[in-house]
C-alpha cells in the first residue's frame, strides 16, 4: 500500500468514526461500505500483479526464459478501460522484443468514470503488437463470496481467471 492509500485509508476511518459521534449513521456505514471495498480492491489488484509476477519468475528460473520484470508503483498510474479512467499498478514483462503488460486499478474520482459491470476494480493484459491477445478482467465480490476477477470475453461470458489463463498469457510472451 503506498503512502496515499495509507493516508486515505486513514482519512476515510477518521470521517466515518466523526459521522458516527454525529448521528450521521447512513454516512458512516457509506464510508465504512468504501473502506471495505478499498481494502478488496488494493488486496485484489496485489494479488492479480503477483500472480503474473511468480509466474514469470518462476519461468525465469526454472525454464530459463530470460523475461525483464519491471514493475511500476507509480502513484496515480492510468490506463483506460472503455470509457473509464483506472487509476493503479503497471506490470510490464519483457522477453527479447516482446512486451506485456498488465494494468490493474479503479477508478478515483467521479471524473474518472465508472467500473462497468458492477465490479471492484478492472484489469488490461496487453501484447504489444497483438491487440487480439489482450483481455480485461473484472474484480466482483457477490454476497457471501469471496473477491475474484473475472474474464470479460467477446462473447460476453465472465469466466474465472484461474492461474492457467496468467500462464498462458506469459506463454504467449516467451514463445
Amino acid at each position: 500500500m503506498s503512502e496515499f492509500e495509507a493516508e486515505w485509508a486513514r482519512r476515510i476511518g477518521e470521517a466515518e468514526r466523526r459521522a458516527r459521534a454525529t448521528g450521521w449513521g447512513d454516512v458512516a456505514d457509506y464510508l465504512a461500505l468504501r473502506a471495505a471495498n478499498d481494502e478488496t480492491r488494493a488486496i485484489g489488484v496485489t494479488w492479480l500483479i503477483e500472480t503474473f509476477t511468480a509466474h514469470a519468475a518462476t519461468l525465469n528460473r526454472h525454464a530459463g526464459a530470460s523475461i525483464t520484470i519491471d514493475l511500476k508503483h507509480e502513484a496515480g498510474h492510468r490506463f483506460r478501460v472503455g470509457l473509464s479512467t483506472m487509476v493503479g499498478t503497471r506490470l510490464i514483462l519483457r522477453a527479447g522484443v516482446r512486451t506485456m503488460t498488465v494494468e490493474a486499478g479503479w477508478p478515483r474520482t467521479p471524473a474518472d468514470g465508472i467500473v462497468r459491470g458492477g465490479g471492484l476494480a478492472c484489469a488490461a493484459v496487453s501484447h504489444f503488437g497483438d491487440r487480439r491477445a489482450g483481455e480485461e478482467f473484472l474484480l466482483v465480490r457477490a454476497a457471501g463470496q469471496s473477491p475474484r476477477w473475472l474474464v470479460l470475453e467477446e462473447s460476453g461470458t465472465r469466466p474465472q481467471l484461474l492461474e492457467e489463463r496468467v500462464l498462458r498469457h506469459i506463454n504467449k510472451l516467451i514463445n
